[in-house]
């Protein structure tokens, strides 16, 4: 009997578990409970905001979109224009190793050769300005951090510190957009004028 009588209230046990709802049921009998509440001027009230976000989120989305067509338009061929800029690199190392070759030194033949590698390097840059790829200009500058990058100092008192005074290799803007900085070498004061001016200021 007492067997029995346990069995019962086991089943009763699991019978009232398997009957109560969890709490994901829970949520949503609430959610319908509220939806139930809410009068036709909440629920239009709702969807209005819910409207008004969707809509946000489309122009956000058509901006994005607007943003990223125009980049292309404008800087689709920037990494081409980067890689480009080799060739002007190739022309100054080649008429340097013309100028420098003692062989043909003073001759006509490389003053025609060097005159026809003149022709097409303006050509080339003519061609970069078209498409809004300009020189930076570096020499008497002072240093600037976005279009150029310090290689080495020289010491020049007759420059202020900081002030480029050699251009290692020419650096490149697409519009507003940096293609390569200035390789550049820039003034330092030396020791000894570095103490005279200490002195001065002490004075």
């Amino acid at each position: 009997m007492e067997k029995e009588q346990n069995s019962k209230t086991e089943e009763k046990k699991n019978n009232k578990i398997k009957s109560t709802p969890s709490s994901e049921k829970k949520e949503k009998l609430k959610e319908k409970e509220k939806e139930v509440e809410l009068s036709p001027d909440d629920k239009i009230k709702e969807l209005e905001e819910k409207l008004a976000r969707t809509l946000a989120e489309m122009e956000n989305q058509r901006r994005r979109f607007e943003k990223e067509k125009d980049d292309a338009f404008e800087y689709g061929g920037f990494s081409f224009a980067r890689e480009s800029l080799n060739l002007i690199d190739n022309f100054d190392r080649a008429k340097q190793s013309l100028e420098n070759d003692e062989k043909i030194k003073e001759s006509d033949v490389l003053k025609k050769t060097l005159e026809h590698l003149d022709i097409v390097k303006k050509d080339l840059i003519s061609i970069f300005k078209k498409n809004n790829i300009e020189e930076i200009i570096a020499i008497d500058k002072k240093l600037d951090p976005n279009l150029h990058q310090a290689m080495i100092e020289v010491e020049d008192n007759n420059k202020d510190p900081g002030t480029i005074v050699q251009e290692i290799q020419k650096g490149f803007k697409m519009k507003d957009r940096l293609l390569r900085p200035s390789l550049v070498a820039v003034s330092k004061n030396s020791e000894k004028n570095k103490e005279k001016s200490e002195e001065v200021g002490k004075k």
